[in-house]
């Protein structure tokens, strides 16, 4: 069994997403209803540390940006970068935040003289907290544009995926359909369905109860 006592939700989630099988069966759920395009086999992991230089004659700052889970892989034999971020809060700032590390990666993309052009990236914000996401989900909703501007005015729009609100019978991994479910379940206060996931790998129960702060709720499941 592993220990819980240094994993955080993101740690966790962090954890089950890095396993190919569940990624690629959640991102087919979320992006293709279902429809199994993304395959297991042929992900690639794809180093994310990402830094940009910006020198404006006066300072030089270096930013460094992470995301928590990103794969290489294709699509209808076209090369993609595929990344989820998790989010166990809600976080005003996250269009921001996925403009930033998307334009990133396309800057370093250029510095590759080896790629003809750039590689496109899907990002998907998986959020698990308890309340209803309400912030910003494109660079619009942050601003008061007037209307001469508006064609003008660049947008940026992000993909937020609510656990709560995931129908779960689209995935096609049991594992996978059963840690949604059971962080959904843990949620509502089911003990009941908590008790028929008996079948679902015992490391990945915990990871779900310590994203939702349920660990009590498990004691005597696991």
């Amino acid at each position: 069994m592993i220990l819980t006592n240094n994993l955080t939700p993101d740690s966790a989630c962090r954890t089950f997403l890095s396993n190919d099988t569940y990624f690629a069966s959640f991102s087919n759920a979320i992006l293709f209803d279902g429809k199994q395009v993304i395959h297991p086999e042929r992900l690639v992991r794809y180093e994310n540390n990402m830094s940009l230089i910006i020198d404006d004659t006066k300072s030089a700052e270096d930013k460094k940006r992470r995301r928590d889970i990103v794969v290489k892989t294709d699509v209808d034999g076209v090369c993609c970068l595929l990344s989820i971020e998790h989010q166990s809060t809600i976080d005003k700032n996250m269009v921001i935040r996925c403009g930033n590390y998307e334009m990133l990666e396309y800057l370093k993309q250029l510095k590759n003289k080896k790629l003809k052009r750039l590689v496109p990236q899907v990002m998907i914000v998986f959020y698990t907290g308890y309340k209803k996401w309400n912030t910003p989900l494109e660079l619009n909703d942050y601003f008061d544009i007037p209307e001469e501007l508006k064609e003008y005015v660049n947008d940026w729009k992000i993909k937020v995926v609510d656990v709560k609100e995931i129908d779960a019978s689209k995935i096609k991994d049991e594992q996978t359909r059963y840690f949604i479910e059971a962080i959904q379940a843990m949620y509502k206060g089911d003990y009941i369905k908590l008790h028929q996931k008996r079948k679902m790998n015992t490391n990945n129960l915990i990871y779900a109860a310590i994203i939702t702060g349920s660990l009590d709720m498990i004691k005597d499941i696991v």
